[in-house]
């Protein structure tokens, strides 16, 4: 797949059909991810893969009653290593470096996912202590972005985009 094409056709996937998600699979999709920059390429970020039903309720209650997370076959969470980028950064990498490094390691996931014919879908409203008590996160991890992960069971049209003059600004 091109990637523009990748770009532009990927969208967010709230509905997932009951098909597993091969772990073969799921390691291109993770890959994708770990070729990301990041901050002094500390990668300073983690995934918890989870696909216990039990556990992907308790999620979709800590994002505030979503239950398409529930519903898909997996879901990656995405952390943030706050100590892996603070002994380098100090407190600009501890409080920005390393959540920066777990957006683009999902940007890079998100993208994968599409290419290889998943649909996936950013979350980022969730109660975060929640979530990190549901999995027992060591002091440090802080959760970022939830990604229920599957095969998608819509095809969602393209949502509207600003025009790029309104954003560009040169010099200032």
């Amino acid at each position: 797949m091109d990637l523009f094409e990748a770009i532009k056709g990927r969208r967010s996937i709230r509905k997932f059909k009951k098909d597993i998600v091969d772990d073969e699979v799921l390691k291109k999709v993770i890959e994708a991810g770990v070729w990301a920059p990041s901050a002094g390429n500390l990668q300073s970020w983690e995934v918890v893969v989870v696909k216990n039903p039990e556990t992907k309720e308790k999620l979709a209650a800590a994002a505030y009653l979503r239950e398409f997370l529930a519903e898909a076959p997996l879901i990656l969470v995405l952390c943030a290593n706050q100590h892996v980028c603070a002994s380098t950064y100090n407190n600009r990498g501890s409080e920005l470096y390393c959540i920066q490094d777990a957006a683009c390691a999902g940007q890079n996931i998100l993208l994968a996912a599409h290419a290889l014919g998943l649909g996936a879908c950013w979350v980022g409203a969730f109660d975060e202590d929640l979530v990190a008590h549901h999995l027992h996160l060591a002091p440090g991890l802080r959760p970022v972005a939830l990604i229920p992960l599957g095969y998608p069971d819509e095809n969602p049209l393209p949502p509207p985009r600003d025009d790029m003059e309104e954003f560009i600004h040169f010099e200032g």
